[in-house]
Formats: C-alpha cells, structure tokens, sequence
C-alpha cells in the first residue's frame, strides 16, 4: 500500500494569504521528506477559508524543491478553464517536474465560483466531458489542430508554420499522457464507469462513510470489464481524514473535542456546505434519517480516524475490510493549528503506521 497526501486547503478565516500558503508548502515538502507516493492540492477561486486560487500555479512553486514526490492538481476543476490552457499548462508542468506530474480532474462543484464566471446554469458535467476530450486530443494529435469536442472547436489550421513553429501546442514529458485522477465523491457514482473505460484512476473522497466509499470499486470494474480490461486495485486511491500521535489522549483531544481542532473547524465546514447543497446524505449511515438529526460530533466520529500509531493502523485495516482492497491511502491533511502535532502526525503516519500496514 502506498501513503499520498491531499489538502483542499482550508484554513480559518483572518490568516494572512502568504502566511498560509507557506504553511501549506511546507506540508508539501514534508511529504517529500517523509517518502509519500504522491500528493495532491485542490483549488476554489471564492470560498476565503481555502487559500489557493489554482492548483497548477501552487504545485510549480514546489517543482525545484522535492526530489521525488509526484504533485497532482486535486483538482483542475474542467469547467471553469479553457482546455487549451489545461492542456498547455499541464504539459509544462510536467516537464518543470520531470514527468512528476499528475492531473487530478472534476467539473467543479463550488457554485460560487461558477456564478462568479458566469456558468452557474450551465451543465458543468457536459463542460468537464467537453473538456476532457479535447485535453486528450491536443496531447495526442500533431498539428495543425481541427479538434471538435463538445462545446470546444480547437484550430490552428490557418495560422500553422512549421518551419516558424506556430500553432503548435506542447506534449507532456510522460507520453503519451501523465496519470490522470479523478475524485468521488457520489456514492454508486457513474463517473467512475467511465474512468475505467478511459484508464483515469479514481480517488475517493475523504469526507465518504466507508458504505459509500465500497460503491466506487465495483463501477470502476464495471468500466475496466466494459472495454475488456481488468482492474487493478492499485489504481484505486481512498482518501481518509487522520491523525496520529504518540499518546491517544493527545490524538483524542487534537482531533475531536479541543474547541480549536482543525479536524473540528473542517468537518464544521463540511456539514455546513453539504447541508446547503442538499448533500448532507453522504454523512448518513442510514438514508432515512432526517437532515436535523446529522451531527457534528457523529460525523466525526464516522469519518476522523485518530490514535497512536497501531490504533490507526488498525483503523485502517478495519477500513480494507469494509471496502476491499486499494492501493493507496491518502492522508487527508488540514490547517496546523499546533505545528509540532502536525508535523508529528506526518511523521508517525509516515514511519510506523505505513510500517504496520505493510507487515500486515
């Protein structure tokens, strides 16, 4: 089993912006440090509390600083970009990264940022398959382009020169295309059958019960059997909320009852939005039970996994048991609140956890 990392991020309001960004820089080279596979960093452009605007952006800050972590955008939201400009970047990227590039893809699902472009009304799943498709035909086709995907029309075909070099796109440094990653977040989700079909590899959401989270794998092979393939449970990713300490009172108090929890503050977000989206159901072991009887506390208590570090990995094979076996956990990380906790929490998780489990 591999270890990735993933951060949204959020963090309290009134932070200074640069402080934060450093924090969350920092995280990244930690996980360098510690040997994690992978990480990935999401992106929303209106909601104060989650400090970058574009993953891409944040991600090429860190290019000339790790050694050997893959960094993966978690993720590009497809519908609020051009996919010449997805397509173009990424591929720059992959190469300021020495082919340690991974695109973590979604429609978007924050409508304050498609009001803020103006596609609140707009079918941003339509837009995100759009999108896709002319990604991949850029990466794969030579120019002159005469790309029709959907809603895109993607020409150089009168503007073209060889010998000048114009109208020419750039590849990847990974041909013929650098790991693509989706994220799910619906249970019994449609959108993993086509990632099977397409060979993208899926990462379920940290913020899913393990009863929804079961669902993914079977639509993923229902997608890879559709085209003729197997699927190999390695390619599947499950992102997890985690803390680990050294004494479980201190992992108890950090991760759910100190009123200043950062695990506290994000699940109080999370409840939040949901419930304004009409969402709250992927909190809900049982589908019957009204919106007003989801709590804070139950939620957390479902979804944080916390302890020493043979109390979460045993967390953690209990979670293998419910879902079946995948190739990755993925450490959910949020703001530091108290620094040395965090870091420690990396570390431990990192060296002894990752350890049990692989004896396991």
């Amino acid at each position: 089993m591999k270890l990735g990392y993933f951060t949204m991020p959020i963090h309290t309001a009134g932070q200074d912006w640069r402080s934060t960004l450093l924090e969350d820089r920092e995280c990244f080279l930690l996980a360098d440090d510690l040997g994690f596979h992978d990480a990935f960093v999401g992106e929303h452009l209106t909601d104060r509390h989650e400090s970058i605007t574009n993953s891409m952006i944040f991600l090429a800050s860190l290019a000339f600083e790790t050694k050997q972590i893959k960094l993966g955008t978690g993720t590009t939201n497809l519908s609020q970009q051009h996919p010449v400009l997805v397509a173009a970047n990424g591929a720059m990227l992959d190469h300021l990264l020495d082919g340690r590039f991974i695109l973590g893809v979604s429609p978007g699902a924050l409508a304050s940022d498609a009001e803020v472009l103006g596609i609140l009304n707009d079918d941003r799943n339509a837009l995100f398959a759009d999108s896709i498709e002319a990604i991949l035909a850029i990466w794969d086709r030579k120019p002159p382009y005469d790309i029709s995907a959907g809603r895109f029309h993607i020409c150089t075909a009168q503007t073209y020169d060889e010998l000048l070099g114009l109208g020419i796109l750039p590849k990847p440094q990974q041909l013929p295309r650098p790991e693509i990653v989706g994220t799910v977040v619906a249970p019994f989700s449609k959108g993993v059958v086509e990632m099977g079909k397409r060979n993208f590899h899926p990462l379920s959401a940290n913020f899913l019960l393990p009863q929804w989270v079961a669902t993914h794998w079977p639509k993923y092979v229902e997608g890879k059997e559709a085209v003729g393939e197997v699927a190999d449970p390695d390619d599947w990713r499950i992102a997890r909320t985690i803390f680990v300490a050294d004494d479980p009172v201190v992992a108890k108090n950090y991760a759910m009852t100190d009123e200043n929890s950062p695990y506290r503050f994000y699940y109080d977000q999370m409840c939040t939005k949901m419930k304004r989206l009409g969402r709250l159901n992927l909190f809900k072991r049982d589908q019957e039970i009204p919106d007003d009887d989801v709590t804070l506390d139950q939620v957390m208590e479902d979804l944080v996994i916390y302890g020493t570090p043979e109390q979460v990995a045993a967390k953690i094979q209990t979670l293998r048991e419910q879902v079946g076996p995948f190739g990755e956990i993925v450490y959910a990380g949020l703001e530091w609140v108290d620094p040395t906790l965090a870091r420690r929490s990396m570390e431990l998780m990192a060296k002894e956890v990752m350890s049990i489990l692989q004896s396991a």
